[in-house]
């Protein structure tokens, strides 16, 4: 496929499928897509846009997985979309490499303007056995695996044979006290103890759920009123939240804290940290921890026509003279302005700088309750969580899935949620715990295997 179709046209590639890219190639479609001499592509490793602020309720058990993605051919109509990974970017030859398909199949992309919106990873910053043991909570398939993960770890230790083991099973650990890290820590403590009740040989008092953070305050993005009005509200409910604390280390059958403390463990569930997409550091131009400096256009100085945005950009608020975060709605409003940038070199209008400052900022942490400061104001309990919900149920995409999320929440006030896996996983068990069935222990190196490949590690 050739991105630039003839000569004639001026070619505006989109590289990414988040927020910023998506709303951007939207107001595109209402604007330079329909032009004949234009033509702008999309290219993503996903056919769907995830609206990432629900992604907890999904692990959790509260929402089913199509509720939350729309397919992107369905957001957009005019604006091309390729499904493929990008592989390189030579900004010098103006020339993008992406592959598709079970071999792999190899396009080069030429563009006249190109925009940088590939998101974000994890960033386990090279802590023993974190990679490849921890569960990110940053992509739909994230979700799905630690959902079957939690509800294998219930299946399993419902066995009388691994009655010495529950402890191990049944402790959940997250570590990161923002945002992720207190809404999942609340959804999936939710999840577990609701589900509990189902398996005979289980009670409530042995499930443990711990909260890890490094601030002394959770939710350090909100007021200190907030942040702590949440870690009560979360150690009534049964989270041990253990503040100005990191994880240093995890094995199959522990995770090490930063104050030697060990928590007997099998499942870490990490929102501690993200790094910007690795193809960012290929690239030669200027970067702050690894974001690349751009203009208030969101343009890159050093490769005209060249263009970052969302967590790939980093730009200083001149407000606060901090740059701007790498929130949901700063990457919309991104979108946005960046589209109207995009304009200029086709029909010389004026560039639009951005400025915006956050209106507020919600979080939930179970049980019907949250947190929220919204426009200076701070709220709490139900009427936070009244707000989170119905504040991103109107900014998730399309009716028909305002209708199936709108249903889905409904149908949680009244019926148990699901307990089923959508993939086989077993349990990792250590070598030499394995409950007395010492005819189980040549098996225990071939399960840690299938549940890291599972896991994607």
């Amino acid at each position: 496929m050739d991105c630039t179709g003839s000569d004639a046209r001026h070619c505006i590639l989109i590289l990414g499928g988040g927020f910023a890219a998506i709303y951007a190639a939207q107001r595109l479609e209402r604007t330079l897509a329909r032009a004949a001499n234009v033509e702008v592509t999309l290219v993503n490793r996903d056919n769907y846009f995830l609206f990432t602020p629900m992604l907890h309720e999904v692990a959790g058990g509260e929402l089913e997985t199509h509720c939350i993605v729309n397919p992107i051919r369905k957001l957009l109509r005019r604006v091309r979309f390729s499904c493929g990974e990008v592989q390189s970017i030579d900004l010098p030859g103006k020339r993008v490499t992406v592959t598709h398909g079970k071999f792999a199949h190899r396009h080069d992309l030429e563009y006249d303007q190109l925009v940088l919106a590939l998101g974000s990873t994890p960033n386990f910053f090279g802590l023993a056995g974190v990679e490849e043991r921890a569960f990110a909570i940053k992509t739909l398939d994230d979700a799905i695996r630690l959902r079957d993960h939690l509800i294998a770890q219930l299946d399993e230790a419902d066995f009388d044979c691994a009655s010495d083991s529950r402890d191990w099973l049944l402790t959940f650990v997250v570590a990161g006290g923002g945002f992720a890290g207190v809404e999942t820590a609340g959804s999936i403590n939710d999840f577990i103890h609701e589900s509990v009740r189902f398996y005979p040989h289980l009670k409530r008092d042995m499930i443990r759920v711990v909260l890890v953070s490094s601030g002394s305050v959770l939710l350090p993005e909100l007021k200190e009123k907030l942040g702590r009005y949440a870690q009560r509200k979360l150690a009534g409910r049964g989270i041990e939240v253990l503040t100005s604390v990191q994880v240093k280390g995890a094995t199959d059958q522990s995770i090490e804290l930063s104050d030697g403390r060990r928590i007997v463990s099998n499942t870490l569930i990490w929102t501690a940290g993200n790094s910007v997409h690795p193809l960012l550091a290929t690239l030669a131009c200027k970067k702050e921890r690894g974001r690349i400096v751009v203009n208030p256009f969101f343009e890159i100085p050093e490769w005209p026509g060249v263009y970052a945005v969302g967590d790939c950009a980093s730009l200083v608020d001149s407000a606060s003279g901090r740059p701007h975060p790498p929130t949901a709605q700063h990457a919309v409003r991104e979108g946005k302005t960046l589209a109207c940038n995009l304009t200029t070199a086709i029909d010389g209008t004026a560039k639009r700088p951005f400025r915006f400052s956050t209106l507020g900022q919600l979080a939930t942490i179970g049980r019907r309750t949250g947190v929220a400061n919204v426009l200076g104001v701070n709220f709490s309990g139900f009427i936070a969580w009244w707000l989170w919900r119905t504040i991103y149920l109107i900014k998730l995409p399309r009716l028909e899935k305002k209708v199936r999320v709108a249903l889905g929440w409904t149908l949680d006030l009244f019926f148990t949620k699901d307990i089923i896996r959508h993939h086989h996983l077993v349990s990792r068990l250590p070598q030499g715990d394995v409950a007395g069935r010492s005819d189980s222990l040549p098996e225990v190196d071939r399960l840690a295997a299938t549940v890291r490949a599972a896991n994607g590690t």
